[in-house]
């Protein structure tokens, strides 16, 4: 459908209708420079593609722009939604304000709007699935160092804070809270990092040892070209039958200029496995900073009760910054997210100061 074919709207529109398309014009303005912002920052089919969905907004400023008429931008201001995307491209341009941008086309709401076309809702759900694939390559690079960031300040928060409440409601002085506390930072950070540069190693070496080298490719020339066993390489990696046979055959017919490239193994997931060390250092940073965090009022010099309420709201404000921090990676609404991280911390939390008040009083 033509995007000209608009719906004609009241001749003497009311003032929340003007306010409403003073809304879309500003949102879709702002929305058009947002992907031109981040076009600048790329090269290639990934600019461009930024570029044409810049225009397509452009083209759906126009429209509330024709509705308006005279009645011109006014005051209109664009969404909280949008104000924030716009910040967060000038100031990062990375795979977070994609993410962003994916969840705001999907919650277009010119589905449900009389004066929007039909056209115009199509768009914005196209734009989603645009705006999802080019996420999804920022969500690959960074995948396994940010799970590693994530999951070893979510571990310090909960773990560090539970065995901090354990020990208090054990009837533990502030002093015995204070070094236990910082054991449990120092003993948890350099046990993630070794967990996790174990795991991330472990894992590659598994994808190398089923990615092939190349090497077998010397063999090709002295092959019986009537048996063409090469044709079971190919079919052990997966291939039917006949394919196996068919590439096995184009590669003997390619000799002696044959070059053996190991794209068909399944070791393609390397990158998103990450860096070892990389994983290490960022998980044990990571737990370390998010582990301080329940101690750092008794390192200022708070004790009892006090310490306690303050160390639970520092950790319960940093649970919902990292469980916020991956809704928006993920396109999930972050609040959801977040509150979902806080009631899951503070769950363990109060487990452990429960069982730590239970056994304090039994020893006691």
């Amino acid at each position: 459908m033509p995007e000209t074919a608009v719906p004609q709207p009241a001749a003497d529109p009311t003032r929340g209708d003007v306010r409403r398309w003073r809304r879309h014009l500003a949102d879709e303005r702002l929305e058009s420079a947002v992907y031109r912002d981040l076009a600048a920052r790329r090269a290639g089919e990934e600019r461009e593609i930024l570029l044409e969905l810049a225009s397509a907004e452009s083209r759906h400023a126009a429209h509330w722009a024709g509705l308006l008429g005279e009645r011109g931008a006014g005051h209109g201001r664009a969404s909280l939604r949008s104000l924030l995307l716009a910040l967060l491209a000038r100031r990062f341009g990375s795979v977070f304000v994609l993410a962003l941008a994916q969840r705001a086309e999907t919650r277009s709401p010119y589905a449900d709007d009389a004066d929007a076309t039909r056209t115009m809702a199509a768009d914005e759900q196209i734009h989603a699935e645009v705006v999802r694939g080019l996420a999804e390559r920022g969500r690959a690079q960074v995948s396994g160092t940010f799970r590693a960031a994530v999951f070893g300040a979510n571990d310090g928060l909960v773990s560090n804070f539970a065995l901090v409440l354990g020990v208090s409601g054990g009837g533990a002085t502030t002093t015995t809270v204070l070094l236990t506390g910082l054991a449990g930072l120092l003993s948890g950070a350099l046990s993630m990092g070794a967990g996790e540069f174990i795991s991330v190693r472990s894992q590659r070496e598994l994808l190398d040892a089923s990615t092939s080298d190349g090497a077998h490719a010397a063999a090709y020339p002295h092959l019986d070209v009537d048996a063409n066993e090469l044709a079971l390489v190919y079919r052990a990696r997966g291939l039917p039958a006949e394919q196996a046979q068919a590439r096995a055959d184009a590669q003997l017919r390619a000799l002696p200029a044959v070059e053996e490239r190991p794209v068909d193994g399944p070791g393609g997931g390397h990158d998103v496995v990450g860096s070892g060390v990389a994983a290490a250092v960022s998980s044990f940073a990571f737990f370390a900073s998010g582990a301080a965090v329940p101690v750092l009022p008794f390192l200022l010099g708070l004790s009892g009760t006090l310490a306690l309420v303050v160390a639970a709201v520092l950790v319960g404000a940093a649970l919902m910054l990292t469980g916020a921090t991956v809704g928006m990676l993920s396109g999930a609404p972050p609040l959801r997210r977040a509150l979902r991280q806080l009631a899951v911390g503070a769950g363990a939390a109060l487990v452990t100061y429960a069982l730590g008040t239970l056994f304090g009083a039994t020893l006691g």
